[in-house]
């Protein structure tokens, strides 16, 4: 699933093509596209609308429309915005945005798990603090683990929160830091010398700056690098990113720990397969 670097590298190429144009045409070619709402609809409130910026908000690609509003997409596993790409395979094209200027772009997800909405821009500018059940994911992201406000200070806070949260479950939870995939959190883990399994409350002052400076690292590596395409992602030109080949222990099981040697191991955390070298990361105590 594209995280944070290749969601914000899809956004930043985005913003350099398709801001300043009108939208004239929003063709949905699978019927749970845009749902809950119908795609007649979407299409109606994206008729004449012009795309003023684009940007990243977690996981999603927004594209603020005049009025107020943004298109939100979610790419999820295999989704892919594609702009000016000639061989897409036309089977897996589940959408397309159509310009007045006769250019369009086009949405394909081989396995049907993306997502478009349009909604009002303002749920997208809080950090989580109001969130309600049932609302939906893109009203209720946590802290942007890039923007000024994730500081130190704030993640010793969150894990005061939530002490007794494995660590690397918390770095997934969208709801509490916004955009930190399975990826990026086993490399930063993996750089800070912290066991994915450790408890949030368990991190001394030391581990929790080690923690911030390597969440920051590895995302800001990802974006430098154009994200990692371990399989499905390209950005919206239909390149593959380069992280891939920076990755020091993600499906690198049996391999030596860059650091010290060790084979590095592979275990299942939350569900999620996940990669950690035993002497670097030591298991926390029962």
């Amino acid at each position: 699933m594209p995280e944070l670097p290749e969601v914000e590298t899809i956004a930043r190429q985005l913003r350099g093509l398709v801001v300043d144009r009108t939208i004239s045409e929003f063709e949905s070619r699978w019927v749970r596209l845009t749902e809950p709402e119908p795609a007649e609809v979407v299409g109606a409130r994206l008729r004449g609308r012009r795309i003023s910026d684009v940007r990243r908000r977690g996981k999603f690609v927004v594209f603020d429309l005049d009025g107020g509003e943004a298109l939100v997409v979610s790419l999820r596993m295999t989704g892919k915005l594609l702009y000016g790409v000639e061989d897409v395979d036309e089977r897996y094209v589940r959408g397309e945005i159509r310009f007045a200027d006769g250019t369009a772009l086009r949405f394909s997800d081989t396995r049907k798990f993306g997502r478009m909405a349009v909604i009002d821009a303002s749920t997208l500018d809080g950090n989580g603090e109001t969130r309600r059940p049932k609302m939906p994911l893109h009203a209720s992201l946590g802290q942007e683990p890039l923007a000024r406000g994730f500081t130190v200070a704030w993640l010793r806070a969150l894990l005061r929160r939530r002490p007794r949260a494995a660590i690397k479950v918390l770095l997934l939870d969208q709801r509490a830091i916004a955009g930190i995939g399975n990826i990026y959190a086993i490399e930063a883990l993996w750089r800070a010398r912290i066991h994915p399994l450790r408890k949030a409350g368990s991190l001394r002052a030391d581990e929790i700056a080690r923690l911030h400076e390597a969440i920051r690292w590895a995302l800001r590596k990802g974006i430098r690098l154009g994200g990692a395409s371990p399989s499905d992602y390209v950005d919206a030109r239909g390149n593959k990113g380069r992280m891939q080949r920076e990755f020091q222990v993600y499906a690198r099981a049996g391999e030596p720990c860059p650091r010290c040697g060790r084979a590095i191991v592979r275990s299942v955390v939350g569900g999620r397969g996940t990669f950690h070298c035993p002497r670097c990361q030591r298991v926390p105590r029962a």
